[in-house]
């Protein structure tokens, strides 16, 4: 099943809810620094811009794509969680960023296994997979939480020395 709108989810602690134009701010924040190594690099304002409104309009065209992260208790927006196809990808992607600020809470991990189940579950998928800067050790971790292994033989997006992770369906 796809879906034309982000559902809201909710874990223990978060909200995964559709992007809003507040999100924005943060977004731009972390492509405008050297966080962005690992995400292609830094973009300009007006980059993001175009990859901030692609992640929300996936929904309409893809059935799938992006959530903001809010701690629910709060309402606080930390960053965003996805499930992405850009033309470039060879599979379905599990990706996510926090905000400048935000990491070392469990955040990205927890969003991550409720987009991955729900991808799982709601959508049909069968097999997910990251693509993972070499270098960025704080979201390989992330990826081996959630118990993804590295898969050598699957196919990369770009020329980066990317680490792709598989994911499989919880059992």
């Amino acid at each position: 099943m796809s879906h034309r709108f982000a559902p809201d989810i909710r874990t223990d602690r978060l909200l995964l809810r559709s992007l809003r134009k507040e999100d924005f701010a943060p977004f731009a924040s972390v492509f405008a620094s050297e966080r962005a190594r690992y995400m292609g690099g830094k973009r300009s304002r007006e980059e993001a811009w175009t990859m901030f409104v692609a992640d929300a309009g996936q929904w309409e065209i893809l059935g799938f794509g992006c959530w903001a992260i809010e701690v629910a208790e709060t309402g606080t927006s930390v960053g965003e969680v996805g499930l992405n196809r850009p033309i470039h990808f060879s599979e379905n992607e599990l990706g996510w960023v926090l905000w400048d600020g935000c990491e070392g809470h469990g955040y990205a991990t927890e969003a991550a296994r409720a987009a991955r189940d729900f991808a799982f579950r709601e959508l049909g998928w069968t097999t997910i997979v990251s693509y993972i800067s070499a270098a960025n050790t704080a979201s390989r971790r992330v990826a081996e939480r959630l118990g993804a292994v590295i898969d050598a033989a699957a196919a990369k997006p770009d020329d980066e020395p990317t680490v792709v992770y598989r994911h499989s369906p919880a059992v």
